[in-house]
């Protein structure tokens, strides 16, 4: 079966670079950026690992972490984080899962047959602290992934928890958002103080509510 968003993320216990983990009790309150790499030793993964550690302070004012997997021993995700760090000019700062036996892969799907039964695709999914599936992407393992849309998606989801707003088409934090459509005017008179453009019954701008 394949997860979707709103299910339970699946709980699991490995280890990784940081030690023994299981899965729900790492997250804890967190949000958590939760991403997988074809293998170890690889440019592009090389790449991605470097600036997620460099986004750390970034995911912590938003109340989130991240964590890796490739199906590597951690023997050689230590290897490889001496190659992050020193082609990259960081310190890695979140751990590594060694899924040696694709227990979390398969549990994830994050292996494709038909893409290379050999290796993990790139997928991303965004937990919440409820420990729920609020997004997930898939790349192939060719394309490296665009870790801003990541912190970009995840203002999205913290932002519209909080308000009844919706973000538009390539929305960044501080600009302006659409207010839903179930909500009458006469509601969102009151919840939006700053006030809003009616361009269509179903399409009002407001300003971005929290900032």
């Amino acid at each position: 079966m394949a997860l979707l968003l709103g299910d339970i993320a699946p709980d699991f216990e490995i280890d990784t670079t940081d030690g023994p983990i299981k899965f729900h009790d790492w997250i804890g309150d967190d949000w958590v950026i939760f991403f997988s790499h074809p293998a170890d030793f690889t440019p592009v993964c090389t790449t991605e690992l470097g600036y997620t550690a460099k986004l750390k302070d970034e995911f912590a004012t938003r109340g989130a972490k991240a964590i890796a997997l490739s199906v590597d021993p951690v023997e050689d995700h230590r290897k490889w984080i001496g190659d992050i760090e020193e082609t990259q000019g960081v310190t890695m700062n979140f751990p590594i899962i060694a899924d040696v036996n694709r227990q979390v892969s398969d549990l994830y799907q994050m292996i494709h047959p038909n893409a290379d039964p050999k290796v993990t695709v790139r997928a991303v999914y965004i937990i919440d602290p409820n420990k729920k599936i609020r997004a997930t992407f898939t790349y192939p393992p060719s394309a490296g992934r665009n870790f801003d849309e990541v912190l970009r998606l995840l203002d999205s989801l913290q932002l519209t928890d909080q308000h009844k707003v919706a973000t538009p088409v390539n929305w960044k934090s501080g600009e302006d958002c659409i207010i839903v459509p179930s909500l009458s005017d006469e509601d969102a008179d009151k919840l939006f103080p700053k006030g809003y453009k009616k361009i269509k019954p179903y399409l009002r701008v407001t300003p971005q509510p929290n900032k």
